[in-house]
């Protein structure tokens, strides 16, 4: 019996140690090379949500303004463009705290020939951290926005 059992496993074969070892390191390099990639494209991500609430908010406040919703100070604040209707609601924070509605807010520059310029300022409810800093569409568009 002892000898069927020889002849059996003896024919087995396996991978060696070496092979094991490379197997191992060739999904390390991967893994090296795949975390950072993917930490970078949620970081993209979070920056293109912030990007488009703001571009979401200088639209609301084009319709505002053709409207003829009065501003205080030449800003449409996100609390006054939802209150009013122009936004269904204060757009959801990628990182989480949500943005602060009286302190998030589009400036308008009125101008005689019709091109007016509206720029966006989004910013966290309970740090402060400002994610839109006085952005225009176009400079929305076209930039790199970086998350605090």
């Amino acid at each position: 019996m002892l000898k069927k059992l020889r002849e059996r496993f003896g024919n087995e074969k396996g991978f060696t140690l070496v092979e094991l070892l490379a197997v191992i390191v060739i999904l390390g390099i991967i893994a090296a090379i795949a975390v950072p990639a993917i930490g970078n494209i949620i970081s993209n991500t979070k920056d293109d949500a912030h990007e488009g609430n703001a571009i979401a908010m200088i639209e609301a406040s084009r319709l505002a303004y053709a409207n003829g919703l009065e501003t205080t100070d030449d800003k449409y604040t996100l609390d006054t463009l939802v209150s009013e209707g122009y936004m269904e609601s204060v757009p959801n924070d990628p990182v989480g705290d949500g943005y602060d509605g009286s302190a998030s807010f589009v400036e308008v520059s009125y101008s005689d020939d019709s091109a007016d310029t509206y720029t966006a300022t989004l910013q966290e409810v309970d740090s402060g951290t400002t994610y839109i800093d006085a952005k225009t569409v176009k400079n929305l568009e076209n930039s790199d926005t970086t998350t605090n």
